[in-house]
């Protein structure tokens, strides 16, 4: 048995973690310009509080906008120059919406509440102690495995199909909104799809329901080429009811249930291998706009995947790979707590053979080179985190 989650770019969630992240990049672009150096910061702690609309056959209105609300603590202030916070903050998060929602006016829709406040100062003076690595500025744990699985690539696939600009040049109607949950058990499959439609491109009721079936039977058709053998079901906004009208329908104005159905919160969405998958083994920190040089919850999250993917794909044998990371606060971050693996192998593999060649990859890839690559990547904004 296996269960597989996936939200699309649109999902308040997925928003609420890219704002996140794009803002951390955009001031670490501005940390360095100014002071090449970064400092104190996580805005990790992000909310995006739903607003409220009013969806018609054929166009309706967004009565109340959306609110970001960011959170959490940044230095921005050295030797009396000072970054203007709330300019980066709301050029940022407007800029996102605008190239990723295509029906949300970052204007109208959506309101920005800076809470980012001053860092603490014995987290702000890691920053200033120096070193070719900072102190983990958290105890934290990370976990990552490998490979993905069929289901879990299923599931990717899907969303970015539905998600892609062809299908959305096909399906105009199609908001951004998308989110896919998977239940595999043994070889039979069930696709159940959320895609908010978008009210300006939909005459009626039988209008929706008829666009909603040549769209479910485009994501079937592709789903089974991508699945292959085995049985499929794919079910597609499955709470709407005929006969009661636009209020029977999973309608919206911009695409988006963030306009007045839904909230999203930075941490509740796709971890960095881009699903959530409820039978794994899963990290508790959010990743996203977490600093990149100093906090583990953000560097290790992505460390953990990455040496469960050299194990598999430098151990032969090994067929399935988990590997946990553990910091403890105040040491440098290239030297975790703890660094453990767990490996499913192939029938008849020489077990101790296995264990010494996964313990050298392990070893080989916690190094000060991997540590900075990593870290360099993170800054520039170069791993997708959801």
């Amino acid at each position: 048995m296996e269960l597989v989650e996936r939200k699309g770019r649109g999902h308040p969630d997925t928003i609420a973690d890219s704002v996140a992240d794009a803002i951390s990049v955009a001031l670490n672009k501005e940390f360095l310009q100014r002071w090449d150096g970064i400092f104190h910061y996580n805005l990790d702690k992000g909310l995006l509080v739903a607003g409220n609309s009013r969806p018609e056959f054929g166009g309706g209105q967004v009565k109340k906008p959306m609110l970001m609300i960011l959170g959490d603590r940044a230095s921005v202030s050295v030797e009396g120059e000072t970054i203007d916070l709330n300019s980066l903050v709301d050029h940022v998060t407007r800029d996102w919406v605008r190239r990723n929602l295509r029906y949300v006016d970052p204007e109208k829709h959506l309101r920005i509440q800076n809470e980012i406040g001053k860092s603490s100062g014995n987290l702000a003076d890691i920053f200033i102690r120096g070193g070719e690595f900072l102190g983990a500025n958290d105890t934290s744990a990370a976990v990552g495995y490998a490979p993905i699985s069929k289901t879990e690539n299923l599931v990717k696939r899907v969303e970015a199909y539905v998600n892609s600009s062809d299908f959305k040049r096909s399906y105009p109607e199609a908001g951004e909104d998308v989110k896919v949950m998977c239940s595999r058990v043994k070889d039979e499959l069930e696709l159940t799809l959320s895609v908010a439609f978008v009210d300006r491109f939909i005459k009626d009721e039988r209008d929706y329901f008829r666009k909603k079936e040549e769209i479910r039977s485009a994501i079937a058709q592709f789903a089974k080429d991508e699945a292959g053998a085995g049985s499929m079901e794919v079910s597609l906004n499955n709470l709407d009811k005929v006969g009661r009208g636009v209020d029977g329908l999973y309608l919206t104005v911009t695409g988006t249930s963030a306009e007045s159905g839904d909230s999203g919160q930075v941490g509740r969405g796709n971890r960095v291998n881009g699903v959530f998958s409820p039978c794994r083994p899963s990290s508790s920190e959010a990743a996203s706009g977490k600093n990149p040089i100093s906090h583990v919850g953000k560097i290790y999250n992505v460390m953990a995947f990455e040496i469960a993917e050299r194990i598999v794909g430098e151990v032969q044998e090994v067929r399935e790979a988990y590997l946990w990371l553990l910091s403890k606060i105040g040491e440098p971050v290239n030297l975790p707590r703890l660094a453990a693996a767990q490996v499913a192998i192939a029938s008849g593999a020489d077990s101790r053979d296995v264990t010494k060649r996964v313990n050298e990859v392990i070893e080989s890839s916690l190094v000060p080179a991997t540590f900075k690559d990593v870290i360099d990547r993170l800054i520039r904004g170069e791993v997708t985190l959801c």
